[in-house]
């Protein structure tokens, strides 16, 4: 096919890739709009050894993964479910809550989603608690130089996590065209034996055309 006959489909047919593209996206669009939204709380702790001696912040580092299975925990999660009355068991609880850990800044980071983004950030802030206290009952063991200290490194702010309404419409955009650019090529393949125009005449039959029938 050369380029006049593209930008001939184009111009017959590129309602369909616009109609289908643009109904995908109100489709997604709606669907989006049903679901129910999720917020996701980011807490960041700071672990901050008493000394930065290189024993001391390897001594950190080693703990970091340790702060991660202490928190991950039933208990944990029931002592939260206990603190704020929520109304759910651990295991649902744990569910909704992820951890993780960044030696080189030390940090932990405790992730938390649900339904009410208040109540994400009471939930973050209610388990960071926990360790921050459980770090300071280790500390009362320690001579002042060997102790960490564990803070708030930010105030969480849960935001939006899902759903994402404007990515989805997009990526649902793009898709509806491209389905549409693949029906409209269908069509032509359907109809590629039928021959309506003088262009189509000389191009299977290899001969110019010199006259045409006019329509009455």
């Amino acid at each position: 096919m050369e380029l006049t006959d593209y930008l001939r489909i184009l111009r017959q047919r590129g309602w369909i890739i616009i109609l289908v593209a643009v109904l995908t996206a109100v489709a997604a669009f709606g669907f989006s709009k049903m679901q129910t939204e999720v917020y996701k709380s980011n807490l960041n702790l700071w672990v901050n050894p008493a000394r930065l001696d290189f024993g001391q912040t390897q001594a950190v580092k080693e703990l970091l993964g340790g702060y991660e299975s202490w928190m991950a925990s039933s208990l944990r999660a029931k002592d939260v479910i206990d603190q704020l009355q929520l109304d759910m068991t651990p295991e649902e609880l744990l569910g909704s809550v992820a951890f993780a850990s960044d030696s080189l800044r030390r940090t932990v980071q405790i992730s938390v989603k649900n339904t009410d983004p208040d109540l994400a950030n009471d939930i973050a802030v209610a388990w960071g608690s926990l360790l921050i206290q459980e770090q300071q009952r280790q500390n009362d063991k320690n001579r002042q130089e060997d102790r960490i200290e564990i803070q708030f490194q930010d105030v969480p702010k849960a935001g939006l996590d899902s759903p994402k309404t404007k990515i989805n419409t997009a990526a649902a955009l793009v898709f509806g065209a491209i389905l549409g650019v693949i029906i409209v090529f269908l069509l032509e393949w359907v109809e590629s034996g039928v021959m309506r125009r003088p262009d189509d005449v000389q191009r299977y039959l290899g001969v110019p055309v010199i006259g045409i029938i006019p329509h009455q």
